[in-house]
């Protein structure tokens, strides 16, 4: 049964819960400090979720299908389904959410981290759009006092026609109030690959709201 998610219930989930979920395995004190800033010139990052794990624990991969839990954070930025599997294993230390990143602002996120939970992941969807979504893809995180800057590309989770209608894209709401998540498939490319950004077929100019990769730069760095 399809069913909607709107900006209006994300951003309560992610800015006043701030979903921090841990998994069986506790952290030891030790954390990484995560700060991710907008790139863009105009488009918001929905809450970012963020997980500390195992080596071998990733998001997606490119040209294969999305989950239906990263679908679900493509389409409507619902951080919830895909925090709630990654808790569950074992071979996940914390997940955690922040709140929406507006164009040019960074914020800050902590996950704890020890031994073998070394790895990072970090996702959030972009409005306006259909099913884009940047990410940190299950990335090694730094030793000691080093820090860690990388780059994220739009990526498209493959399972929504990018038809830029607002009837179809939750947010922001100054924008577009439509449908978040949709289980339909139907006109959407069927895998996960580089986005193709706004291209103004729609409800959206290409002038306003189109980008240049990458979109969002992190800096992971490990302290106490």
């Amino acid at each position: 049964m399809a069913y909607k998610r709107t900006w209006l219930m994300t951003v309560i989930l992610g800015g006043l819960i701030a979903l921090g979920v841990s998994s069986p395995a506790q952290a030891d004190g030790s954390r990484f400090e995560i700060t991710i800033t907008n790139l863009t010139a105009h488009v918001v990052f929905t809450p970012i979720m963020v997980a500390s794990h195992r080596k071998g624990v990733t998001l997606f991969t490119l040209g294969q299908p999305a989950s239906v839990e990263l679908e679900i954070l493509a389409e409507a930025g619902d951080t919830g389904p895909l925090s709630a599997a990654l808790a569950t294993r074992p071979d996940v230390l914390e997940v955690t959410t922040g709140g929406p990143l507006p164009a040019g602002q960074s914020q800050t996120i902590f996950v704890g981290t020890h031994s073998g939970f070394d790895h990072v992941s970090v996702a959030a969807m972009l409005v306006p759009t259909n099913d884009a979504f940047f990410a940190v893809n299950g990335v090694e995180g730094p030793e000691g006092n080093e820090e860690l800057t990388l780059f994220s590309v739009a990526y498209d989770a493959g399972t929504e026609a990018n038809d830029e209608l607002c009837a179809h894209i939750p947010g922001p709401p100054s924008v577009c109030t439509g449908e978040g998540f949709n289980p339909s498939r139907a006109g959407a490319e069927g895998f996960v690959h580089v986005h193709r950004g706004i291209h103004g077929v729609g409800d959206l100019s290409a002038g306003v709201w189109d980008w240049r990769n990458p979109v969002a730069k992190v800096t992971v760095r490990r302290v106490r």
